[in-house]
């Protein structure tokens, strides 16, 4: 194999169905674009589509990895920068391609990755002492950032009814200078479920 290809040497199986699960979170953003581009909210159940695959994947590279017990740091780190993809970045680019798109929109799902990417940097830093001395974390401090396909899920369900854009549930506010859609505040709610400290779950 080709020097500039050592990297690819390194990965373990179960590093490339992390790679794929950010590979779909980018599917899903491209196709959010699309939407966009063409108007068309039907492209928008085609981008939750690629976020369930991601998950899927997700779910996949933990069991291939302790199956094979090839568990890593850089596992770890892939893990959670294709989670960052697939968990924040592409349904908070669904929310705005499903019209949750004024400037009070725009700062919360922005604070929304935030969350997401402090929480996973929380969780990387902790996870040797929430392991207690084992190999597997017992609990998660805040909700993982996969609980946002729950909302990928309520996004889907408003394009297919045709309650996108104007007609977004909860309608839309003016606040000030920029627009506001109270439909927002779910992430909103899920960021601060993400960063929370005092809400364990055990992990499976």
């Amino acid at each position: 194999m080709p020097r500039h290809f050592s990297m690819v040497r390194e990965f373990h199986l179960a590093d490339f169905f992390t790679l794929a699960n950010a590979a779909s979170g980018m599917a899903a953003i491209f196709t959010v674009m699309a939407s966009l581009r063409t108007s068309n909210p039907r492209y928008l159940a085609g981008a939750a589509a690629a976020i369930a695959l991601a998950f899927v994947f997700d779910f996949l590279d933990g069991r291939v990895a302790r199956f094979r017990q090839t568990h890593s740091v850089m596992g770890r780190e892939l893990d959670s920068l294709s989670d960052v993809i697939s968990f924040g970045a592409a349904p908070a680019a669904m929310a705005y391609g499903a019209g949750l798109d004024g400037g009070w929109d725009q700062l919360v799902l922005m604070g929304f990755v935030a969350c997401g990417v402090s929480r996973l940097a929380r969780f990387n830093v902790t996870a040797e002492a929430l392991a207690d001395g084992g190999e597997k974390v017992k609990y998660f401090e805040g909700t993982p950032i996969p609980t946002s396909i729950a909302l990928v899920g309520m996004l889907t369900v408003a394009a297919l009814r045709g309650r996108v854009g104007p007609a977004i549930w909860g309608g839309a506010l003016q606040l000030g200078p920029w627009g506001f859609h109270p439909l927002v505040l779910l992430f909103a709610l899920s960021g601060g479920l993400m960063i929370s400290k005092t809400l364990r779950i055990p992990k499976l």
